[in-house]
């Protein structure tokens, strides 16, 4: 059965995983006890899929601070269950952060992005290898040995990277020297992604154009 490629997810479809998001976050916060899968949902629904939750504190308009993000690149669940295990992770599990309290659930936003399948990169030259690279569409991984780091799509849309900082960045989050991309040794992967998030905390929901935001953002006159 082929993972759910994030082409076919609707809107309305991606509304609905960041409120089943949501409603896991609250379910193990509130209840200690894991959100079952529904079962009236479309077949895709069930196939496998990747996803990643992040959750962000509210500050205010365009304010936000980073709660907890975590998720899978391997479609090893069901697109439903990778999206309540992930928001379960990103709620509770995520070392940077201590568990989110009942008390924030009024507080924070939810994000959901849907992932492709990470496909090995393969140039003859390395240095050619940001060219095949896109901003706002792209999600990275490094691997090299026991060293391996990804960093979602959104990311170099956040912090204006160009492509080679992208990569260089990745390559710290691996653990490795920013210029482990150059390596032949080194594995580079990339995924697409979408985003969906709450514009207000149980609010309204929607797709981030990430490539419309990069151009917003960070090419300014």
């Amino acid at each position: 059965m082929f993972p759910v490629h994030p082409s076919e997810i609707s809107l309305d479809e991606g509304v609905f995983l960041v409120r089943l998001a949501r409603k896991a976050i609250e379910k193990i916060v509130i209840e200690g006890e894991t959100l079952k899968p529904p079962e009236d949902v479309p077949e895709k629904f069930k196939r496998p899929g990747m996803t990643f939750t992040t959750i962000e504190t509210y500050l205010g308009e365009k304010a936000t601070s980073l709660r907890g993000c975590i998720g899978f690149l391997s479609p090893v669940y069901s697109l439903l269950e990778s999206t309540i295990y992930s928001a379960i992770e990103a709620a509770t599990g995520d070392p940077r952060f201590p568990p989110v309290s009942a008390w924030e659930l009024d507080k924070i936003l939810v994000e959901v992005t849907v992932l492709s399948t990470p496909t090995p990169i393969i140039v003859s030259d390395r240095k050619l290898l940001p060219r095949l690279i896109t901003i706002g569409k792209h999600g990275l991984v490094v691997e090299k040995g026991f060293y391996k780091g990804t960093l979602l799509p959104v990311v170099p849309v956040e912090y204006c990277w160009e492509r080679e900082e992208f990569l260089s960045e990745t390559c710290l989050k691996a653990g490795l020297r920013p210029d482990c991309w150059l390596d032949p040794s080194t594995r580079i992967y990339y995924y697409e992604g979408r985003v969906f998030k709450e514009k207000t905390p149980k609010g309204d929901i929607y797709e981030r154009d990430l490539s419309q935001e990069y151009v917003n953002e960070c090419f300014k006159r």
